[in-house]
């Protein structure tokens, strides 16, 4: 008892209690021994029955993060005191992994007594709230102990999203009307059927709808630009007309309708139009839980720090997503829409601030978002074509365009898209080029083939359309549909080098081949998937089909015979599950972890079955590097 009371006397903030009150304390305090690394508390599980002081030995104090690094590590050592901050202020649950670093020995106060003193006794509180306050000063300390922001909840998508067809959907009926009907009896008809949209057609009776009249279009073309109303509707109609087949999901319409800008959307069922979709109403059916409603704030957003903020927001709503079972390659597209969005928000500003372009154009992403395939790390790969001009404006033009990708260029970098290392940007001016300069570069880059150019070009094929005059892409197309037909052996010799550079993880005995990272034996996520990336690219340009993303080049290689139902499906399976696995980890890392992602996995922090399902992943993939290296060079060595 005199020994207790002794030390207690030495340990703060018990020396700032009365003398009968600390003899009263001594007298209930256990004495508990931990043996050298024992683990004593997990962070954010272990109930706390009390506090603990330190008589001999030592505590090191941390937070695990997702990947089981050791965060913001301190030592307790004799005459500190653990589990006070974690009593009074987190539900009694242990704010941090506590681990004895040698034989320990402390004395335990129960929690009950221990919150006595702190209600009688105003400084004996105060010590554990301030100290509490104290290392909330520090970042990463605050990063860790901060609950976990809800803002992306009203995000969550609901299982109905993902999963109903657009058949099941109640459709507008279709109003239509022919292209020579005078505008105020369209608006007359508009009135009289309450509908906010009305379709035109080129003839009376089975004519091909042309485009559409909304009460925005009479507003703003016919009010506000004070248009004689009795002219024929033709005059003001919108175009072009979307259409989607009734058997696509939900979210499939909702992505289009952002993708191509457009508030409503055709539906057709076997070549006929069976009504039409309105994206106010598909918006406000899920309004509480669709990420879409997200979407729809970025597209809103008036300035970069806004934008900034929006992307700051996408990690939370992916993890949700992943966390519900949404698929991969859905997730995919909804972080694609998010940046693509940003990126038309920021191409139309940069217009609005340089004046309207000096030539036909279009700005085309490349690479991983050139695929639709954006993960949370992510830079800027992207490219202008621009068409060709007169020598006297070539330099006009030419100043115009770069003066614009650097525009565009820096402030996707101040939002959160930095440079690409390798200079794969517009603004870089190998990037900005007029037509005829970028066909000689692709047939460059086809004839003159080399394992280095092989590598550095690949990505240049997973060209998209973001912006501009699309008639330009599809020349290239084209261009590139008609090359491809010439013999180009050396060319696909290279990109099968490329594809078998990087082999699966595996090893003779089928563990997972790891390397170190700081403390962690990791594989990397990325180049993982990479020689799927490259098979099916590969293919894809050999059969001239010039969709861009995975998985749609191995539907369309399916359909066209070139591979198998049961090798597409393994292959979907395959990269999506990474693709799921890696999405997740970027996320958990900059929600948890407050660091910048990575494309490392350390195959500990999986369970035993997901190590297994990795184990026959890479198996599938070394099976296709193996059918590149018989189709494409001839070599089995």
């Amino acid at each position: 008892m005199s020994e207790k009371l002794d030390f207690l006397r030495t340990v703060k903030p018990f020396d700032l209690l009365p003398e009968e009150v600390l003899a009263e304390v001594a007298e209930g305090l256990q004495e508990v021994r931990h043996p050298r690394e024992a683990i004593i508390y997990y962070q954010g599980v272990t109930k706390l029955r009390g506090i603990d002081i330190i008589v001999e030995g030592e505590y090191e104090t941390f937070f695990y993060d997702s990947q089981q690094n050791k965060r913001v590590i301190e030592h307790s050592r004799a005459g500190e005191c653990y589990g006070g901050i974690s009593v009074l202020l987190n539900k009694k649950r242990s704010l941090r992994t506590v681990r004895a670093k040698k034989d320990t020995r402390v004395y335990f106060l129960h929690r009950r007594e221990f919150r006595a003193l702190c209600k009688a006794y105003e400084k004996f509180f105060h010590f554990f709230t301030a100290r509490y306050g104290q290392r909330m000063l520090n970042e990463e300390y605050a990063h860790f102990v901060r609950p976990a922001s809800s803002a992306g909840e009203n995000y969550l998508a609901s299982d109905q999203l993902f999963s109903r067809r657009i058949e099941t959907l109640e459709m507008r009926p279709l109003d239509v009307c022919a292209a020579y009907t005078p505008i105020h009896e369209v608006a007359r008809r508009m009135a009289a059927a309450r509908t906010s949209c009305y379709f035109i057609t080129n003839a009376d009776v089975g004519g091909h709808i042309i485009g559409y009249v909304t009460d925005i279009t009479l507003r703003d073309k016919v009010v506000a630009g004070l248009l004689d109303a009795h002219q024929p509707v033709e005059t003001i109609v919108d175009a072009p007309v979307v259409s989607i087949s009734s058997r696509a999901f939900v979210y499939e319409a909702i992505l289009l309708m952002f993708r191509t800008k457009t508030r409503y959307l055709l539906v057709e069922t076997d070549g006929e139009y069976v009504g039409f979709l309105s994206r106010n109403k598909l918006l406000t059916d899920d309004q509480d839980q669709s990420p879409f409603i997200f979407i729809q704030s970025v597209k809103q957003a008036v300035a970069v720090p806004e934008l900034k903020r929006r992307w700051e927001q996408v990690p939370e709503m992916v993890y949700q997503l992943l966390n519900r079972g949404v698929k991969p390659e859905i997730v995919n597209q909804v972080i694609t829409t998010v940046s693509d969005t940003i990126a038309l928000k920021l191409i139309e500003g940069a217009i609005a601030e340089l004046g309207p372009p000096p030539a036909k154009f279009v700005y085309m992403v490349l690479g991983s978002e050139g695929r639709k395939e954006q993960t949370l790390l992510t830079d800027q790969d992207n490219a202008i074509i621009y068409e060709d001009k007169a020598n006297e404006h070539r330099e006009e033009v030419r100043a115009y365009f770069l003066k614009f990708a650097e525009m565009v260029s820096d402030q996707l970098n101040a939002i959160g898209f930095s440079y690409c290392e390798g200079g794969f940007m517009a603004k870089n001016p190998k990037w900005t080029h007029s037509l005829s300069h970028w066909k000689r570069n692709y047939v460059e880059w086809m004839t003159d083939s080399n394992p280095e150019s092989g590598m550095q070009f690949a990505a240049s094929f997973d060209c998209r359309y973001l912006y501009g005059d699309a008639e330009i892409m599809d020349e290239l197309h084209e261009f590139l549909a008609a090359e491809l037909q010439k013999p180009r052996d050396r060319f696909f010799h290279y990109m099968a080098v490329n594809a078998l550079q990087y082999e699966p993880p595996l090893t003779f005995f089928r563990n997972i081949r790891t390397f170190a990272v700081g403390s962690q034996q990791v594989f990397n996520l990325k180049r993982t998937m990479s020689p799927i990336v490259d098979l099916v690219r590969m293919y894809a340009l050999r059969h001239r089909i010039f969709a861009t993303n995975t998985g749609e080049r191995l539907e369309a290689l399916r359909a066209e015979g070139v591979f198998t139902e049961r090798e597409t499906q393994e292959l979907l399976q395959s990269y999506y599950y990474l693709m799921g696995v890696r999405l997740k980890k970027q996320a958990a890392q900059i929600i948890s972890d407050n660091v910048a992602p990575d494309n490392y996995l350390d195959p500990k922090t999986l369970t035993k079955v997901e190590q297994v399902t990795l184990k026959e992943i890479f198996k599938v993939i070394s099976d296709f590097q193996l059918k590149i290296k018989v189709g494409f060079t001839k070599s089995l060595g």
